[in-house]
């Protein structure tokens, strides 16, 4: 039995007559520690998708079970991290992190809980930063807060709705080793969504392409058997990777693609003659184009 299995799952939004369908008939079973990218177009439904896993929906039919059971509605046994950080404004990072340790963690002694968070706040690269607001933040840094948070929950499935697509290249590929270096350390069951192929083959054991809405639904996942840690100033030199990655790419090229009918009819062309437009052009000599079944000869007098 898989640790999270999605069942014949499907899910679209609005009243019967005017209903966007936006996920269909989605099946996966991921296992316990594995680290799984599902890569698909914007607006295909990944943000659904996550939401399905963290029980904010219910799905319309199907099921989504974790540990061999269904899941009934959000709870801290999976970690979200969004897209835009969600931090609370007027708390530290300190204050962040801790906040979610309290809700989760109330029956442990205040000691505890405090040593709990300065040990996800160091995992994260931001001791330093302990003290500090979010408007003091850079995108980064947030991000680091939000998944420390998230972490320091002790999540059971760490779900990932495309963190770092808002972020410079440069902190985005920094993250990306860092979310590489914390999941080494945790093996936490991750599942992360995002729209780079080159950034899922990075980071996961399989890559899941999710086809073009409406309709959406997963194709047969890729696994990534590159060794770890993987060094992304190589990995481009790698043939492995370079055929990974045009794999996954023609993958979403094609999935969900429709076929297409070729039709064949004659094509008739007018019998029209162009004007030539060599010819002087005068206002009593004008003319447009002349269809060949127009010529005829005429015959005029002229009055002396």
């Amino acid at each position: 039995m898989a640790f999270l299995e999605i069942s014949h799952v499907s899910k679209g939004y609005g009243p019967p007559e005017q209903r966007a369908e936006v996920l269909a008939d989605l099946n996966l079973a991921i296992e316990e520690g594995e680290f799984v990218a599902i890569v698909g177009y914007s607006g295909a439904g990944k943000t659904t998708l996550m939401s399905l896993l963290a029980g904010l929906v219910a799905p319309d039919c199907g099921t989504v079970k974790l540990a061999g059971r269904e899941m009934q509605g959000p709870g801290p046994d999976r970690g979200l991290v969004f897209q835009n950080y969600s931090l609370l404004p007027w708390l530290t990072v300190f204050e962040n992190v801790k906040l979610a340790v309290d809700q989760v963690f109330a029956d442990r002694p205040e000691a505890e809980r405090i040593a709990h968070t300065e040990k996800f706040i160091g995992m994260v690269n931001l001791t330093r930063a302990r003290d500090q607001r979010p408007a003091e933040l850079s995108g980064g840094m947030r991000q680091r807060v939000s998944v420390a948070r998230t972490l320091a929950m002790r999540p059971k499935v760490l779900l990932l709705d495309e963190p770092l697509s808002a972020l410079d290249a440069l902190t985005r590929a920094t993250l990306q080793d860092e979310i590489a270096r914390i999941w080494q350390e945790s093996r936490t069951t991750v599942v992360l969504v995002t729209n780079d192929p080159d950034e899922a083959i990075l980071l996961a054991d399989r890559v899941v392409p999710l086809t073009r809405g409406p309709n959406a639904t997963l194709a047969p996942g890729i696994p990534i058997p590159l060794a770890r840690p993987r060094d992304r100033r190589l990995i481009n030199e790698n043939p492995e990777f370079k055929q990974l990655r045009n794999q996954v790419v023609e993958s979403l090229l094609s999935a969900g693609v429709k076929p297409k009918t070729t039709l064949t009819r004659d094509l008739i062309l007018p019998d029209i003659e162009p004007e030539d437009i060599s010819k002087p052009w005068s206002y009593f000599n004008r003319r447009g184009p002349l269809r060949k079944g127009e010529k005829r000869e005429e015959s005029v007098e002229v009055a002396p």
